[in-house]
């Protein structure tokens, strides 16, 4: 052993350890929740019952037909009430059993009537929540704070971050008493959405959209993961979901879509380098950072630098073409349906100045606007 391994070793030892200690599933906040723990319960008390039944009698066959004692062992064939009582038990237990289950499960499918209807998409390596009825729609990425502290040599450190890996940039909002429906795609590879307080997980396929529903019984803060190995990125894959009274819901979605409004409106006007500048600064932290790192030195023989970029110190047109369509067989995705006008114009504006590159050029709204055509 190396000398300057002991004392990581003795402060590895003496730090309090960081895993969750509960002993069981979580009861929720959602009747599916509840019905699920229900079920676990049952099934857990069934199994200790037939447990002590079992090794109960075990135990006492072999103390008190031991042959210290002088016991025989006896030799038959067949006993008819014997089998009859094996077989005719099991399937009372299985009944007992698959009568709540199969009403558990049909009511799990059962998604009509809801009040409202959320579509989840799932995208390396982001959420994306869209409200069918409403036209309110974002992205949500991993926390900055917490993709500082998960690269190797930060300054930040995972434990000084709060719900570290689990914290998100806008979290989903939903009203508390409403059956909520959630429709769940994908638009590259399988993801998968869980939160454990609501009882649901369902996989986000592309091509294929899923259901489940929930209905919150309690206001506060939920959070889930992707449970579905998706890529390099899978564990910066975190949901969020704040559940809050009816009347401040509709306060904030009725704030999102007037937010999201001044945003498109905002992408007919002329910019100014500095508004586009600060604009990609916040959309390359908050989306880019990730894979190309905020030093833009991306991660060698994986995600290429910006850094003197050809691509960045190259034509606008293939920078902006690059940012919106992604390359194929790689993993720089497309951006055209994932940020605003606004946003891409910003990211480019900045990337092209950033770092050293200062090629004093920018980008507008518009331009991008055009280029969707």
């Amino acid at each position: 052993m190396k000398p300057n391994c002991l004392p990581t070793i003795v402060i590895a030892l003496a730090a309090p350890a960081q895993a969750d200690w509960a002993l069981n599933l979580p009861v929720g906040v959602t009747s599916i929740s509840r019905s699920a723990y229900d079920l676990h319960m049952l099934a857990l008390w069934i199994c200790v019952g037939i447990g002590i039944v079992v090794f109960g009698t075990m135990a006492w066959s072999i103390v008190r037909h031991r042959k210290s004692r002088g016991a025989a062992a006896s030799t038959f064939h067949e006993n008819t009430r014997l089998e009859i009582a094996w077989t005719i038990a099991p399937l009372l237990i299985l009944v007992a059993m698959a009568v709540p289950a199969t009403e558990a499960l049909v009511a799990m499918h059962d998604t009509r009537a809801a009040d409202l209807t959320i579509k989840v998409t799932g995208q390396q390596w982001r959420w994306r929540y869209d409200y069918v009825d409403s036209g309110v729609g974002f992205f949500s990425s991993l926390d900055q704070r917490s993709g500082e502290a998960s690269k190797r040599g930060a300054a930040v450190s995972p434990q000084a971050v709060d719900n570290y890996l689990l914290s998100v940039d806008t979290p989903l909002v939903v009203p508390v008493g409403k059956k909520i429906r959630f429709l769940t795609t994908a638009t590259d590879v399988i993801h998968s959405w869980w939160v454990p307080d609501l009882g649901v997980k369902k996989d986000a396929i592309p091509g294929f959209v899923n259901e489940m529903w929930a209905r919150i019984d309690e206001p506060g803060t939920y959070r889930g993961q992707c449970t579905e190995l998706c890529g390099v990125g899978h564990a910066y894959m975190p949901i969020v979901l704040v559940a809050m009274e009816d009347a401040d819901f509709q306060a904030w979605l009725k704030d999102m879509q007037d937010k999201q409004a001044r945003e498109a409106a905002g992408a007919d006007r002329l910019w100014s380098r500095e508004e586009l500048y600060a604009q990609g600064e916040q959309v390359y932290a908050r989306v880019c950072v990730p894979c190309h790192q905020a030093s833009g030195l991306g991660m060698p023989g994986i995600f290429p630098a910006l850094k003197d970029s050809p691509v960045v110190k190259g034509s606008m047109a293939t920078h902006i073409d690059r940012v919106m369509n992604g390359k194929p067989g790689t993993a720089m995705a497309a951006f055209a349906t994932q940020l605003t006008d606004a946003e891409i114009a910003g990211v480019i504006t900045y990337e092209r100045n950033a770092w050293g590159n200062r090629m004093g050029d920018l980008v507008q709204p518009a331009e991008v606007k055009l280029a969707r055509k």
